[in-house]
Formats: C-alpha cells, sequence, structure tokens
C-alpha cells in the first residue's frame, strides 16, 4: 500500500519540481529583457551624473553588441558541457556586470562594464529557451507559453516605470543593482532543484569559428546601429563594416564545414521547418521591435499621451499578444497541431500593420489601440510558436545551438527592423518638416527627427502641427514597410510542414513522460 502511495504522489512532486524551476527561469528571463528597458529610462540621469553625452549611445550599443556576439557562443557551451552550468555561469557574469556597471565611476568604466553585462545577458535567455527544451517535451511546452509571454509583456509594459520609480527614489546605480538579488533568487533554486545529465565534450572548442561569427555579427549591428546616425548609410565606414561582416559570415560559413565541433553545426539548416522558423523569427524581431519604437512615440507627439506611462500605451497590442500566446499553446498542447498558427500570426501581423501605417493627426487611441491590437494578435501567435518548431526540428544534442540560432536570428532581425524604419522615419520627418514647416521646420529636426515633450511645447503652434503631421507621415512610411516585410513571414509560413511534436500529449503513458527526471525531487 505504502509504494502503490509513492507511486501516486511521484507524479504530482516532479510536477512541483518543474514549477519551481520554471519560476528560476522566468526571474532569469526577467533579467534579460527587463535590464536595457530600465537603464534606458535612467539615462538622463546617468549622463548628467558621469557626463560623456557624446558616448551615450555606446552604453546601450556595447550591451547590444556583446549580446549578439555571445548569444550562439552560450547555446554550443551548453551542449558539449551541460546546459546547468554553463547557465549559471552566464548568470553570475550578467550580475558581476551589473554591479560593477552599478559602481562605474565615468562613461567609460560604464560601457566596458556593460559590455561584460551583456556578455553574461547572451545566455540567459538561450539558458531558458535550451532547458526548457531539455525538461519538457514539445507536445506539452504549450502550455507554458503563456508564462513566458506574460513575462515579456510585464518586462515591456513594467520596465520604463519601474526604470522611473528605481531612478527617483533611489538613484540611477540601483537600475543596475536591483539585478542582484533577483539574480541569485534564481542562482539558488536552480542549484538546488535543477539536475540534468553533465556532459564532457572531448572535441576542443572552436574558436576560429567563434571569432569570425563574433566579427561578423558585430560588424551587422553596428551598422544597423550606426547607418543614417553616426555615419551616412554611403559613407566609407559604414561600408567598410558591411564589407568586414559580409567576408566574416561567408568565411565562417565555409569554416563550419570543416570544424570538428562546429559553433553552428549547418546541418540544422536542412530541416525546412527549422530554416522557416529562422527566417520567421527576423521578421518577428523586425516588426515587434520596430512597433515598440515608434507607438510611443506616435501616441506622445500626435496624440498628446504622457511620457510617464509609455510603458502602458503597448497595453493593447501586448495584452492581445499574451492573451493568443496562452491559447495558442493550449491548442498546440491538446492537438499537437500548430500549422495554422505562423499562417494566421502572419496575416493578422501583415493586416495590422498596414492599418497601424492607415493612422493620420486626428486617429483617437480607441482606433488605434484596436490596431495595436490586431498586431499583437498576429505576434502572440508566433512569438513562442517559432522557438518550439525550431526546437522541434533538431535532435535533442543540438538542442542549444537551435535555441540560440533561434535567438540570434530574432535578435538581428529587432537590430535591422529598428535601423530601416527609423531611417525611413527620419528621413520622412525631415522631408516633412522642410516641405511644411519651412525653414524653422528644418532647424528643429536637423539634429533629431524625434522631439521629446519639452521640446515640443516650446514650437510654436504652427510649427508643432507641421511636426505632428510629419511623425503621423513617418509612422506611415515605417509600418506600411514593416507590412510589405511581414508578407515574407507568410510566405514562409505557408511551407510550414507539420510534423508531429515529440513527446505525447495528453494521453501519454508512463513511459513516455521523459522529462521529469531530470528534476531533482
Amino acid at each position: 500500500m505504502a509504494d502503490t502511495q509513492t507511486v501516486e504522489t511521484e507524479p504530482d512532486k516532479k510536477q512541483r519540481s518543474v514549477r519551481v524551476v520554471l519560476l528560476a527561469l522566468m526571474i532569469t528571463m526577467m533579467l534579460a529583457m527587463l535590464d536595457n528597458m530600465i537603464v534606458g529610462t535612467a539615462m538622463p540621469t546617468i549622463v548628467g551624473e558621469l557626463g560623456g553625452l557624446e558616448h551615450l549611445s555606446w552604453v546601450v550599443t556595447a550591451y547590444t553588441l556583446a549580446t549578439a556576439a555571445a548569444t550562439p557562443l552560450w547555446g554550443k557551451l551548453g551542449d558539449m558541457y551541460g546546459r546547468k552550468g554553463v547557465f549559471m555561469t552566464s548568470i553570475v557574469l550578467f550580475l558581476i556586470g551589473s554591479a560593477l556597471s552599478g559602481m562605474a565611476q565615468d562613461m567609460g568604466q560604464l560601457i566596458g562594464f556593460r559590455a561584460v553585462q551583456g556578455l553574461g545577458a547572451g545566455g540567459l535567455m538561450v539558458g531558458v529557451m535550451a532547458i526548457i527544451g531539455d525538461l519538457i517535451p514539445p507536445r506539452e511546452r504549450g502550455k507554458y507559453q503563456g508564462m513566458m509571454a506574460g513575462v515579456m509583456a510585464l518586462a515591456m509594459i513594467g520596465g520604463p516605470l519601474v526604470g522611473g520609480t528605481i531612478t527617483d527614489n533611489w538613484g540611477w546605480r540601483w537600475s543596475f543593482y536591483i539585478n542582484l538579488p533577483l539574480g541569485v533568487v534564481a542562482l539558488g533554486l536552480i542549484s538546488v532543484v535543477l539536475h540534468l545529465p553533465a556532459k564532457r565534450a572531448q572535441a576542443r572548442i572552436d574558436y576560429l569559428g567563434a571569432a569570425l561569427l563574433t566579427v561578423g555579427i558585430t560588424s551587422i549591428v553596428l551598422v544597423t546601429t550606426w547607418g543614417g546616425t553616426e555615419y551616412a548609410w554611403t559613407s566609407a565606414r559604414i561600408m567598410e563594416l558591411i564589407g568586414i561582416g559580409v567576408a566574416a559570415l561567408v568565411g565562417f560559413v565555409f569554416w563550419q564545414t570543416k570544424a570538428a565541433e562546429p559553433v553552428v553545426p549547418l546541418h540544422i539548416f536542412r530541416s525546412r521547418n527549422f530554416t522557416l522558423m529562422s527566417i520567421i523569427g527576423f521578421i518577428t524581431g523586425f516588426v515587434m521591435f520596430g512597433a515598440t519604437l515608434f507607438l510611443p512615440l506616435y501616441q506622445q507627439s500626435v496624440q498628446g499621451a504622457s511620457a510617464t506611462n509609455s510603458g502602458l500605451l503597448l497595453l493593447p497590442m501586448l495584452g492581445a499578444m499574451l492573451v493568443t500566446s496562452m491559447v495558442a499553446g493550449r491548442v498546440t498542447t491538446n492537438s499537437g497541431r500548430y500549422y495554422v498558427f505562423p499562417v494566421l500570426g502572419s496575416v493578422l501581423m501583415v493586416v495590422g500593420l498596414y492599418l497601424l501605417s492607415m493612422m493620420d493627426t486626428g486617429t483617437s487611441r480607441f482606433t488605434s489601440g484596436v490596431f495595436m491590437a490586431v498586431v499583437g494578435l498576429g505576434m502572440g501567435c508566433l512569438m513562442q510558436i517559432t522557438m518550439l518548431v525550431a526546437q522541434n526540428s533538431v535532435e535533442m544534442k543540438d538542442m542549444g545551438v537551435a535555441s540560440s540560432s533561434t535567438t540570434l536570428f530574432r535578435t538581428l532581425g529587432s537590430s535591422f527592423g529598428v535601423a530601416i524604419m527609423g531611417a525611413l522615419f527620419n528621413h520622412r520627418v525631415q522631408d516633412t518638416m522642410a516641405e511644411r514647416g519651412g525653414a524653422l521646420g528644418s532647424k528643429v529636426t536637423e539634429q533629431s527627427a524625434q522631439l521629446d515633450a519639452k521640446s515640443l511645447e516650446k514650437l510654436p503652434d504652427a510649427v508643432r502641427e507641421a511636426y505632428q503631421y510629419a511623425v503621423s507621415a513617418g509612422t506611415h512610411s515605417a509600418f506600411l514597410l514593416g507590412s510589405i516585410v511581414a508578407v515574407v513571414s507568410l510566405v514562409a509560413a505557408v511551407f510550414v510542414k507539420e510534423v508531429p511534436l515529440k513527446g505525447a500529449g495528453p494521453q501519454k503513458s508512463a513511459d513516455d513522460a521523459a522529462p521529469a527526471p531530470l528534476v531533482e525531487v
């Protein structure tokens, strides 16, 4: 009888332990997503104390570069040497970078310490996704999509609010120190509860491949960051970076065919679904980060919304994304079917972005909220499904590189989205201001096409109205481009092949429940 009782309670214990691990993973995911949004709010205060306004952009760029370059390396290291130890190392490195950034005494130190923080951050999201891939079979993973989408929405809405509150009450240094207690809690939970099989690869790390990939990614991110802002798109510096980036990536691809333990095994791209999910992930990143950049700008400049609650302005989009992600996850878990979601998500994204491109100076907040919700519904169908299908398309030994590659494509997509949509927006705003605002209009936007609330208040009524018209024209161009780009996602989604998800569904037998024993109970 005692044995029977133990057998009956074992699944509950395992399920509870999985939830504890997932709590730690969600905290880590929150750290990865929240950091830039909190720090962004604190930047004016940081510059006021440390100076170095001319180097301000490098505080964000150093972090972004380090994160993008490190992402594929962390995934490969996890595959080679074991997921748990590599993941915990990335958390520790992130926390060290956070502590050092909080103690920075000048802008140079802050930029350097942000790079350290970014190196650690590259392993956070990849580690979360890969460990979830190890613990939970794809058929069951849909149940947890809502949790991940909720963390993402919370970070985007709460980031600016939390950043402003911390900076105003505790000082800007606590925008970095706040990571420490959260990170320590996550480390403690992971070290005690999570147990994954230890690995020890015999092959050496592919240092040449890692170096070529790092140079290639760094060049791409610098081109998208500097192009049209620091340097003209046709300048010698941008052309040099493009040449270096292309040469490094071509060399990287060639070397991956020769390396004994390649950083990104090219055979994973032989899977049609994995390649298609990489494309869809790139487009989703392109659209999502472009939307989150220009929607608050439009609502503040044209609709007169308060910048203080800028995160709340995205609530219709993020709320719709959260709900749809939860529904998509449940349907996928219960039915094992997922083909409809990439297709439906891409259609909604195309339609939503086209509707956003139709906004003008007379569009109400309710109407723009409905348009945002349509985009959110589309992204909710895509955000987690892309990772789920990508992981389902590779063997378990490649789970880390599959997760890191998918994350990297989304990161690169966001870099291109912000850069290209931003360049188009700025060009349209400046042209419209020159046309409608005259000489004063051109002077107002010659430094930047994005004006803050204080600058807007100082403008004469006629110039302010011209600027509002210019911003609506700029957002029209940016979102129309996003809608056209999103068509690529729809084309890719149509060719997805619905391969059965690994792991049994609700009718699984006890023998099929493989992931649970990986967690200590």
